[in-house]
């Protein structure tokens, strides 16, 4: 399946306050592997950047004052998004910008809705991790993804810390695409040039950990005879013997 991971920076928080996009970050992952193909783009606001949202981004109103409006763009993006699904770090965030600024760019574009579906990556996390923090910058932490040069928010950047982190929250969840395994023309060879080091991280059990799992098997089995657990591991000795 083809996968588009996205993040968006903005003049500030509140689109019903006419805030607008500055920059459209976006990378694309094919059977979990990126392509090398993106999408990036710095946008003129036709507004000032709020100075929340300078100091987050680094980024000046001068800067985006020869960069195109969104209109300029809106075909190359959507054609970019079309048929994906795009994967996003608090989706309804970015969406509502994406969507106010297609409305504004004219009705023939629709919603993003009309062009891919969206996977939130902050409703998964709070799935996985409740009661944690689930910001980017915590679960690249969580999760074992090297952000040391994340020193401030960037589109592109940021969709490809995000890049890592889902393949690391789904890396037990992998199923086989026969769609694309038997080859999608263009989608196939681009994998093919793939940086291959870029697999799911295993996590394997410490000596303290596996120590710990031992001393809970053992309370087990004093109270109620021998666990399942102890059981399926002498069947395995057994297999392995004979």
């Amino acid at each position: 399946m083809r996968h588009i991971v996205l993040d968006t920076e903005t003049t500030g928080l509140e689109v019903h306050l006419g805030h607008r996009l500055i920059e459209i970050g976006a990378v694309e992952m094919v059977g979990r592997r990126l392509t090398g193909e993106n999408f990036h783009t710095y946008l003129n606001p036709e507004r000032a950047i709020d100075e929340g949202a300078r100091q987050v981004t680094g980024i000046e109103d001068e800067f985006l004052l020869d960069k195109p409006k969104f209109a300029e763009v809106v075909e190359r993006f959507i054609e970019f998004i079309r048929g994906a699904e795009l994967i996003i770090h608090n989706a309804a965030f970015d969406v509502g910008f994406l969507d106010a600024e297609l409305k504004r760019a004219g009705a023939q574009y629709g919603c993003i809705a009309d062009h891919c579906t969206v996977l939130d990556t902050l409703a998964m996390a709070r799935e996985m991790y409740p009661g944690q923090r689930n910001s980017l910058d915590a679960l690249c932490k969580r999760l074992g993804v090297d952000n040391a040069h994340r020193e401030l928010h960037g589109g592109l950047l940021d969709a490809q810390l995000l890049a890592d982190v889902y393949i690391a929250m789904t890396s037990g969840q992998v199923a086989l695409d026969l769609g694309f395994a038997q080859g999608e023309g263009e989608q196939a060879e681009r994998v093919q040039a793939v940086n291959l080091s870029r697999r799911p991280r295993v996590l394997r059990a410490s000596e303290a950990e596996l120590g710990a799992h031992a001393k809970r098997l053992d309370a087990l089995d004093k109270a109620a005879g021998s666990s399942l657990w102890r059981q399926l591991e002498t069947a395995g000795e057994a297999s392995v013997e004979a």
